[in-house]
């Protein structure tokens, strides 16, 4: 199950379903060993130095995570099948009860707070919800529609320039895009105006997130699966507005043809569904580093990809970072603590320095 292609969760049968180039790709093979991790709570495996609990449960099929600027904690839910009972949940603190706050919603995948509204990214569209009174929203309103024939729309991220950008798959795994909306990371302003693509032919940009400090956007990309031993391993990029990753025909060759083309920092699994992403830069520990923590929705871990700048771009190594997961899926850092969202349990895991 090729899970975040939500739409490979949704296009082809698992629900969830950049780099600037001359960056150099590290495979994972012999790097994903969990040997050296160890029991750091709520029935995980992580790195020495780190612990693990269960910030919520109850949920089904956690998708988004986000928090508002009370410290609330809010989860976006989306099944396998798109039947319109999809939600979002607020969850006060630790161990609080999930509310439902938004109910009928389709396929969330991305939610994100900013200037005290939330914003939910969900199949072909964007919506804005203010006002919230501390048991629903006084207002909604659609700011994106996007055209039919677009794939999954995923996470949904502030840029420093005050933009939204929004990643939305394919809705193939290896066919020619023909709509311009797909495949793509796409840019609008907050209001929903002045739509532009980002960045263009990419798989499936999932998980979506800037290196802190800096304009760098570190994406999730999901590959082809119909390529049998030339199947490359899911990405972990970084992506330049104006990028062409130009799928369906380049997957990591290093012919001659594809010289020019954007590498990724680093190859992660292969068909492991890559989905959310944070950065940490020490939040962790030293065990931890500087590293992208990235989600396999199939391989039931998070990866660290530890980074370290390489000229005006990055290179990666891959380790494992937490087992002990079902099918993650949303990864944030909120302050000094990441948290991670299981999709098949419906528990969001909060990582923290212990």
């Amino acid at each position: 199950m090729r899970a975040h292609r939500l739409v490979s969760l949704v296009i082809a049968t698992a629900l969830l379903l950049g780099a600037c180039a001359g960056a150099s790709a590290t495979s994972t093979a012999g790097n994903t060993s969990a040997d050296d991790l160890v029991s750091i709570g709520a029935g995980l495996q992580g790195p020495s130095g780190t612990t693990a609990s269960a910030y919520a449960t109850g949920l089904t099929h956690v998708a988004a995570l986000a928090f508002d600027d009370s410290n609330r904690l809010w989860v976006a839910t989306a099944g396998y099948d798109d039947d319109g009972t999809d939600a979002v949940y607020v969850v006060g603190a630790s161990g609080a009860t999930p509310r439902k706050v938004i109910a009928s919603q389709h396929t969330p995948l991305g939610l994100l707070w900013y200037e005290g509204a939330l914003y939910v990214a969900s199949k072909r569209r964007v919506d804005v919800y203010r006002g919230f009174d501390g048991t629903r929203f006084a207002s909604h309103s659609t700011i994106l529609t996007l055209p039919s024939g677009v794939g999954e729309v995923n996470e949904l991220v502030l840029a420093p320039n005050g933009r939204l950008l929004l990643g939305v798959s394919a809705a193939c795994d290896h066919c020619t895009v023909k709509v311009a909306d797909s495949a793509a990371i796409l840019s609008f302003r907050p209001d929903g105006s002045d739509l532009r693509v980002y960045a263009s032919r990419i798989r499936a940009a999932v998980g979506l997130t800037f290196f802190p400090g800096t304009s760098d956007l570190f994406v999730t990309m999901n590959q082809r699966d119909d390529l049998g031993s030339n199947t490359p391993g899911d990405w972990l990029s970084v992506v330049k507005d104006g990028d062409d990753w130009q799928f369906p025909s380049y997957y990591g060759q290093t012919s001659a043809t594809y010289e020019s083309e954007p590498r990724p920092v680093a190859e992660l699994d292969e068909h492991a569904a890559a989905s959310g992403v944070a950065i940490v830069t020490g939040e962790l520990g030293a065990s931890v580093g500087t590293a992208a923590l990235v989600a396999e929705w199939a391989d039931g871990k998070v990866l660290r990809v530890a980074l370290r700048k390489n000229g005006s771009t990055y290179a990666g190594t891959v380790h494992a970072f937490v087992t002990g997961l079902k099918r993650p899926v949303p990864v944030i850092r909120h302050g000094s603590t990441v948290f991670v969202g299981d999709w098949a349990t419906g528990k969001v895991y909060a990582i923290s320095r212990s």
